[in-house]
């Protein structure tokens, strides 16, 4: 019995977008893109009836989700303040959780507009009317903003489905388009990086309350570890498939001693189309690093500082940023 377990979580571990190569989604895409109907049970009907995969299924009621619904930033902040205002209080956190669950479905069915537990529970509930095994996971959501010293609470959902006997992790919220920083104005910008990834690029942003949700097999990943790990953004969804290297954001190392990058690609890029961008806080400068490597969609680099001090270091694949560190270079 321990061999079967074994080998199911190492047949799990790698769970990925790769695995439905040969599906050609577009005949899902369109129908999500075309239906613009919001009666749940007739919904999940016209999004599935016509496709002949779970996987089709899904990626339709998904896309459909990403396409249709709205990231509310005024309402996450309103829930952050109460869920501060009532943190030693858990009587009357519940009291106010229940009082608002009119208003937050009134904006989900209504106007079309949530947070991350809407569009998780709107994808699980779609899912279930089409006869998928999707589960809501509730966690720790780490973006480029967020706080890490303030992240004390879970503040972030997304989905975990199972397909053909293996689960699969996806965030539709992410994935569904962009907050403006300063107006809040959101656009619809899908990011198809974020369905089906990786368990372990998905790690470096995405901690479960229960760490079953993981899907990393028997590997040790603390929630100590989750917080020391570098800042991707979302483009890293759209190139990598996994993060290797270096594995924290927070880095010491000597003048002149050769600092790795590594990661495994999805998709081809030239050795060209990799920098770094180096900041010291003064000024910044492009750069590439003094060897890089891409074997079989893996990608390696070394860097050499030949200055101490304190760098910020930004990864570029083409036009794209992937992910930032900094490093302390002693002399």
């Amino acid at each position: 019995m321990s061999l079967l377990w074994v080998f199911f979580m190492t047949f799990q571990m790698h769970a990925q977008i790769s695995d439905f190569d040969t599906i050609d989604f577009k005949k899902a895409d369109s129908i999500a893109l075309a239906y613009k109907g919001f009666k749940l049970d007739d919904l999940s009907y016209k999004l599935t009836s016509h496709l002949n995969t779970d996987v089709e299924r899904f990626r339709a009621i998904y896309m459909w989700v990403c396409a249709n619904i709205k990231n509310d930033y005024g309402q996450y902040e309103k829930i952050k303040r109460k869920r501060h205002r009532f943190r030693d209080d858990s009587l009357k956190l519940y009291q106010w959780n229940a009082s608002y669950k009119e208003t937050f479905f009134n904006r989900l069915f209504k106007q079309k507009k949530t947070i991350c537990t809407g569009y998780a529970y709107l994808v699980k509930k779609l899912a279930d009317l089409a006869h998928l095994d999707c589960e809501i996971v509730h966690g720790y959501g780490r973006t480029s903003t967020t706080d890490i010293d303030k992240l004390n609470a879970p503040n972030h959902s997304w989905n975990a489905v199972q397909l053909h006997g293996k689960w699969y992790l996806c965030d539709p919220t992410w994935a569904s388009g962009m907050q403006d920083p300063m107006t809040h104005e959101f656009t619809f910008q899908y990011n198809d990086g974020y369905f089906l990834t990786s368990a372990e690029l998905f790690a470096l942003d995405h901690y479960p309350i229960d760490k079953k949700w993981l899907l990393l097999g028997n590997k040790t990943y603390s929630f100590e570890t989750f917080l020391e790990t570098p800042v991707i953004y979302g483009n890293a969804y759209k190139i990598l498939a996994y993060h290797k290297a270096p594995e924290k954001l927070h880095n010491t190392v000597q003048k002149y001693e050769k600092v790795l990058f590594k990661y495994q690609l999805i998709k081809p890029v030239t050795s060209e189309q990799v920098y770094l961008v180096i900041d010291n806080g003064s000024n910044s400068k492009k750069t590439h690093p003094i060897s890089t490597s891409i074997n079989e969609q893996s990608l390696t680099m070394e860097y050499q500082f030949s200055k101490d001090g304190f760098y910020d270091v930004h990864l570029f694949i083409g036009n794209n940023l992937i992910s930032t560190y900094t490093f302390e270079v002693k002399g």
